[in-house]
């Protein structure tokens, strides 16, 4: 193989690794996120989600963040974002926000709830992954 495309090759494979994301930590199960059954959509079509979180050793900045689907469509709607404190205890969590797209009804619902820290790495802020949480609910006005 001449020497230039192996060159090319390498610089290419190291360019993947520098930017990939950070592969999600360990399963420790001190590390959880969990969803509260129920959630609310106010007349506006704001929602509003909520659960529990418990984290460990966040260096970084640690957000829960939601992401709402509703019973009549496949696409996930980004639900608001709240700063976690990472010291094993558990804390409560609770996200509002308004799809853009389409007004969610009430009824079922399916939630996912990441606890994610940003991490820098080479001087860049990339994700790391804590714990992940989904729960089909029910979504009710109010």
């Amino acid at each position: 193989m001449p020497v230039r495309p192996a060159l090319v090759a390498l610089a290419g494979a190291a360019l993947l690794l520098l930017t990939a994301p950070a592969p999600p930590a360990s399963a420790d199960s001190y590390e959880t996120v969990t969803v509260d059954p129920v959630g609310r959509v106010a007349g506006d079509g704001t929602v509003t989600l909520s659960g529990t979180y418990r984290c460990t050793g966040g260096t970084g900045p640690v957000f829960v963040s939601s992401s709402v689907t509703g019973r009549s469509s496949s696409v996930r709607h980004g639900i608001g974002g709240t700063r976690a404190v990472c010291d094993g205890v558990e804390h409560s969590w609770t996200n509002t926000g308004k799809p853009t797209s389409e007004t969610l009804e009430p009824g079922a619902a399916h939630v996912e709830a990441t606890l994610m820290e940003l991490s820098l790495q080479g001087g860049l802020p990339l994700p790391r992954f804590h714990a992940v949480g989904q729960r089909d609910i029910t979504l009710t006005q109010g």
